[in-house]
């Protein structure tokens, strides 16, 4: 007997009464979002400054030498705070590299959002996670909380996928401002800390006639696609609960999903030992142990599995293409 499909109303209106944020909501997540769009700013300022002098804490007991670290990191955000009131110029661009990152976690986290409160699906508003002043990328982040079960296979994948859509489709033309905004970089003695571009950063070097083999100095517009699509590359991995692996749930299935999640697991152990090895980054592990803890958490089944359709399939496609496009195997050279 052939399978049959139950038919179901995949469509409600935008904003249900019940689904309407608190006013304590707007309250909590927008101060998240201001809070992180300043720790953005300072890891802009850290991005686009030189490398400043700072005051050597004294090691006089041993009291000091635990508090050596913390006034360490303190005199280096107060210094480079100064610095840059004094050449204005820092500050615009740690604004434009902030405003850049935001944009796109910002179109990310709203296109989870919108295609949840398309399909009735109850959901938190978007949680943008504020990391320390001038650490790593000033943020951890972001992510919305889904509180409702999904109603259908058509709507976990147009939610899965609505986010690293929307976020690509953002991070493109930073990506190309970025590139046509480069400068050589001053020679070096060769050591330090190099990021290595995606394979969208290359097309559009080959499309503008940029030599991608020369080293350039880092921008903002730059850093701040090159981080969103780290983030999108990262977030469409198929596994877990990871929107690439709600995306393959959707198109594939439970049998499926899991198998190719723990080929995911699998090759991204691989490719942390290789970039160890040939690229001197521990970074890739931090890929690894993310996919484990995401292995572990069981995916939930669609209330109904109804044919997603050949647009679906196409838009299925074109994700795949996007991955491709974000993914850089070795994202980081320590020399």
């Amino acid at each position: 007997m052939a399978e049959t499909f139950r038919t179901v109303q995949t469509a409600v209106p935008f904003y249900p009464a019940r689904l309407k944020p608190t006013a304590r909501d707007w309250r909590l997540h927008s101060s998240l979002l201001l809070l992180t769009a300043l720790t953005t700013t300072f890891a802009g300022l850290v991005l686009v400054s030189p490398q400043l002098a700072t005051p050597e804490p004294a090691l006089r007991n041993p009291f000091d030498y635990v508090l050596y670290l913390p006034l360490s990191y303190y005199y280096s955000v107060v210094e480079s705070v100064r610095y840059s009131f004094s050449h204005p110029y820092l500050l615009r661009q740690a604004a434009a590299f902030a405003g850049s990152l935001m944009a796109i976690l910002f179109s990310h986290e709203m296109g989870h959002y919108l295609a949840c409160r398309y399909y009735g699906v109850d959901s938190t508003l978007p949680y943008f996670i504020p990391a320390p002043p001038m650490f790593l990328a000033g943020t951890f982040g972001a992510f919305i909380k889904i509180r409702s079960p999904i109603p259908s296979r058509r709507a976990l994948f147009d939610i899965g996928l609505a986010g690293p859509i929307a976020g690509f489709v953002v991070a493109v033309p930073l990506a190309i401002i970025g590139v046509l905004q480069t400068t050589p970089a001053p020679v070096s003695d060769g050591s330090g800390i190099f990021f290595n571009d995606p394979l969208l950063f290359r097309l559009i070097q080959q499309f503008f006639r940029i030599n991608p083999d020369l080293t350039f100095a880092v921008n903002p517009y730059h850093m701040a696609a090159w981080i969103g699509l780290l983030v999108t590359s990262l977030n469409l991995m198929p596994v877990g609960q990871l929107d690439g692996g709600h995306g393959t749930f959707a198109v594939f299935g439970e049998q499926v999903h899991r198998i190719v999640g723990r080929l995911a697991f699998v090759a991204t152990g691989i490719l942390a030992i290789l970039g160890f090895w040939l690229h001197g980054s521990p970074s890739g592990f931090l890929y690894t142990i993310l996919l484990g803890i995401m292995l572990r958490v069981r995916h939930p089944q669609p209330a109904v599995m109804e044919p997603l359709g050949l647009a679906r399939v196409l838009i299925a496609v074109f994700t795949l293409i996007v991955f491709v496009l974000c993914f850089a195997p070795f994202p980081i050279t320590i020399e």
